[in-house]
């Protein structure tokens, strides 16, 4: 297994549960061995999800692939030795003991996945300046307004409701509105 002189991305196979654990003990490795000409990125695919239950949005965090780690490295028998002699990690994923890099299009797609290289997904609301809406649930349940302005990116609205007789402008999640 000679040097293939390019970077590239492989997956390596952990304990279940490991992952954190290995690519902190990899990246101490590769500064203590002084690996860093070899191997550069050590990454664990994490994807962030909004999560709509009960009327509440949360940010959830899952790994896209449990039990694997992946590694930006040039291959080589130095390099190979400190992944594989890692502790926490079983192997490279490939054919028999020897690894296979990943595709440049799998790379794109698991960077597009996890927000590497992508921008963030808007929210799609259905409402327009203007528009009247009326509060499903929370504190403004019942009120009804014009819609004032539109925050996709946050998946907000804001719009018009009398308070104590005075028009305020609330902003709101947009899933707590529907169009009247």
């Amino acid at each position: 297994m000679e040097s293939q002189g390019e970077r590239r991305w492989y997956v390596i196979q952990t304990y279940a549960g490991y992952e954190n654990r290995v690519k902190a003990n990899l990246e101490q490795r590769i500064a203590t061995m002084g690996m860093e000409d070899s191997i550069f990125t050590v990454l664990i695919p994490i994807e962030e999800r909004v999560s709509v239950k009960d009327g509440k949005s949360r940010k959830i965090s899952r790994k896209l692939y449990p039990s694997y780690v992946l590694v930006e490295m040039l291959l080589g028998e130095q390099s190979w030795y400190v992944v594989r002699h890692t502790p926490g990690v079983t192997g490279f994923v490939g054919a028999g003991s020897y690894p296979l890099p990943l595709s440049e299009k799998e790379i794109r797609e698991i960077m597009g996945r996890i927000g590497k290289e992508q921008v963030k997904p808007k929210v799609e609301i259905n409402f327009k300046p203007g528009d009247t809406v009326k509060v499903k649930s929370g504190p403004f349940e019942g009120q009804a307004g014009p819609v004032v302005d539109i925050i996709p990116e946050k998946g907000k609205v804001k719009f018009t409701v009398s308070v104590f007789g005075r028009e305020t402008v609330v902003e709101t999640d947009y899933l707590l509105l529907e169009k009247v």
